[in-house]
């Protein structure tokens, strides 16, 4: 390991996202957004829906759509344990859009078979993955 990097991984219940060497990397916490270098103290965090955005050790600088979970960091290692985690370049630009629509379409209307909350965590999860899509097509 070089020694400005440290190890993250990031893992869902379906895969493991990501697991290599990084620079930097900034969590989308409960609290606001934290960043973590190489030697970082031991933490705890819980994730909400938001981008994950990283330095890989080659210098450029990627995101990833997550929604939800957590990270532990100890000893020069990031571990995020998300509900769900995308990579920008993996995610449906036209879809996410489509998702934001639908979300909008359902806020507006209000009704009692609409959950509110429901439509407000799509809507944040599509917000999400546009942001990170977008942060990382050239």
């Amino acid at each position: 390991m070089a020694e400005n990097t440290f190890m993250l991984e990031v893992v869902t219940p379906e895969r493991v996202v990501l697991s290599d060497e990084v620079q930097f990397v900034v969590v989308p916490a409960a609290e606001g957004e934290v960043g973590i270098l190489r030697g970082h103290a031991p933490m705890v965090a819980g994730l909400k829906i938001g981008v994950l955005r990283y330095t890989a050790k080659d210098g450029v600088v990627r995101h990833m759509a997550v929604s939800g979970g957590f990270m532990e960091v100890i000893d020069n290692e990031a571990i995020v344990l998300a509900e769900t985690a995308e990579r920008g370049t993996e995610i449906d630009i036209l879809r996410a859009k489509a998702a934001k629509e639908r979300a909008e379409r359902r806020l507006q209307q209000r009704t009692e078979e609409i959950s509110f909350t429901r439509a407000q965590m799509a809507l944040q999860r599509a917000l999400a993955r546009i942001k990170a899509a977008e942060a990382d097509r050239p």
